[in-house]
């Protein structure tokens, strides 16, 4: 028997080349693939750096109702978990690449998180995990 594992999510985007250069340049996503398709799509994959999680398939829009889509394809909720080694570093990177956090950090039973959002409005969870307490 084989595991299954969620390796694609699929993100509504307005543009190709805006979408990659803020999750490439902006976050430090790996442009795992960009391929021109025959009617003038792209099957373009972003990853995190070093991640063996899921990665982005970014979705060109191509009608009125994935236009409208864009930027709430979770009705407002937090939809995306970006984990990290060291959010000090990673908080101040992004702040330095321009992404806006729309609360400050802040430190939950489960690690440090603050929300942001993407290029279009979608909210992500920075998240450094906290240690497991050891049981004495």
């Amino acid at each position: 028997m084989t595991m299954n594992s969620l390796f694609l999510v699929s993100l509504v985007v307005d543009s190709y080349d805006r979408a990659k250069a803020f999750y490439c340049e902006g976050l430090g996503f790996d442009c795992v693939e960009d391929t021109a398709m025959p009617d003038g799509k792209r099957w373009l994959v972003v990853r995190p750096r070093g991640d063996d999680g899921a990665a982005l398939l970014l979705a060109e829009a191509t009608d009125d109702t994935q236009r409208a889509a864009i930027g709430n394809q979770t009705g407002g909720r937090v939809g995306f978990f970006l984990r990290t080694d060291d959010f000090a570093r990673d908080h101040a990177r992004f702040l330095d690449a321009g992404v806006v956090f729309r609360e400050k950090p802040r430190h939950e039973p489960y690690g440090t998180v603050a929300v942001f959002t993407d290029l279009y409005g979608n909210l992500w969870d920075l998240i450094e995990r906290a240690k497991p307490q050891t049981q004495k």
